[in-house]
């Protein structure tokens, strides 16, 4: 785990200490719960709020015998509590108690996460902003297509980790239900204003209707919703690994005085945070497959959900926590260059610029596909190390027949592909500029 590496308050929710305070929560609202309704005498409901802790040794000496973590627990608890403890975990199950803390701690960690996007999502607006005007050349299939700006890249970026914030905050809010409803969800020994009670006080929703367990959809939407999260990390952790590359250097992690590339390379600058991030990703999207099986149990419930959760849910936000801050100071320090943009974007001798000529000998009245046999006549030629791309388009006296060379100038504006800049800016950003 990267515990050493998280911010604090996402270190502290997941550390047993606070597993047993929540734990200590849930009872001794519930016993107030009781107390408001009758059932257990008020004072002992006081003493209860007063006296009740536990300490982590002694719980674990007490589940040695008992081999059950929650009868432990409220053993050790009892132990403080003294006589009055007989009404702690009146009419509860132990689910009753672990789902329902396990549910303020998911969302508080959700919490965390979704401050985290945030951050990622104004350095991004911040940078794309920068480089609004900062041109390119776009890629598919990792061959040239035509300009684009690094501004737009960051865009794209930026719309979908907002997407992401949605479906995280959608998760939170599905996440964020607690149960307190007995052995088998039928409020047979507990009465529903109990888990009304402690619900409110908690800040989350009651389950609607329940089992012996809240129901893991929930569960697995929130690592649903972490595992694309991850995917976008990593999507742009790895544009930023290609453009590192030293044929393209147009952008580059920031390599800090007195930092190491390798340690037999002296000149090596790699990009090691980038690399980082999509190796995380990949454990992080692991955790998304056994939360979704967690969700068939038998029948009221069985506790093979329990084991994989011991894991995943710490791991799982610990681990988004460190790759969002990490992703956050890459973007926010990443170094570009534009001048080497420049000259990649020119590295093909023009013939981004292609499917312009396509587009205007169409629009002269010559067929697509007899335009299309002329183009890429001319730039396979080009391809072929005959001159640039405008050359050999004035050098073919079939193409020419239907152009002047002021209109192949023209066609060689990189201006034209970046009209529209300003309005996709104003869709993603609302800027206010309609190019």
């Amino acid at each position: 785990m990267l515990e050493r590496y998280s911010r604090p308050e996402m270190k502290e929710i997941w550390t047993e200490n606070n597993k047993y305070r929540t734990w200590l929560k849930v009872e001794i609202l519930a016993a107030e719960a009781w107390a408001e309704l009758g059932v257990v005498p008020e004072d002992a409901a006081r003493e209860i709020r007063e006296k009740a802790d536990f300490n982590e040794k002694r719980i674990l000496e007490i589940e040695k015998e008992t081999r059950h973590d929650v009868i432990a627990f409220l053993t050790n608890v009892a132990e403080y509590v003294g006589p009055a403890a007989r009404y702690l975990h009146w009419g509860l199950t132990s689910s009753d108690m672990l789902d329902t803390a396990q549910a303020v701690r998911m969302r508080d960690s959700m919490n965390i996460v979704i401050d985290d996007v945030k951050q990622v999502i104004e350095t991004l607006k911040v940078r794309a902003m920068e480089h609004k005007d900062t041109v390119m050349i776009g890629r598919s299939h990792g061959i040239h297509a035509e300009p684009i700006t690094f501004g737009l890249k960051l865009a794209i970026w930026y719309d979908e980790m907002k997407r992401n914030l949605k479906r995280l905050e959608a998760a939170r809010d599905t996440i964020a239900t607690g149960k307190i409803s007995g052995a088998v969800g039928t409020f047979a020994n507990v009465d529903p204003r109990v888990e009304a009670y402690v619900c409110e006080k908690l800040g989350l929703k009651p389950a609607p209707v329940s089992n012996q367990i809240v129901q893991r959809d929930r569960y697995a939407e929130v690592f649903t919703s972490l595992a694309i999260l991850a995917s976008t990390v990593e999507k742009i952790a790895t544009e930023i690994r290609h453009l590192q590359r030293t044929e393209v250097l147009e952008a580059e992690e920031f390599f800090r005085k007195g930092q190491k590339g390798s340690s037999a390379m002296p000149h090596k600058r790699n990009p090691i945070l980038s690399e980082n991030l999509c190796g995380l990703a990949r454990q992080v999207r692991c955790y998304c497959v056994p939360a979704l099986e967690n969700v068939p149990l038998w029948h009221e419930r069985d506790i093979s959900h329990s084991s994989v959760e011991r894991f995943i849910c710490p791991d799982g936000f610990i681990t988004t926590d460190f790759m969002l801050a990490r992703l956050n100071g890459l973007i926010g320090k990443l170094v570009v260059y534009p001048e080497n943009m420049k000259k990649n974007l020119n590295m093909l001798k023009g013939l981004i610029f292609s499917q312009q000529v396509l587009l205007e000998l169409t629009q002269k009245g010559v067929s697509r596909e007899e335009s299309y046999r002329m183009v890429q006549r001319c730039a396979m030629e080009v391809w072929e190390g005959k001159g640039t791309f405008k050359e050999r388009l004035l050098a073919d006296t079939e193409l020419m027949k239907h152009f002047s060379s002021e209109e192949i100038d023209r066609i060689f504006d990189v201006s034209y592909h970046l009209k529209h800049v300003d309005t996709i800016f104003n869709r993603v950003f609302g800027t206010g500029e309609t190019g």
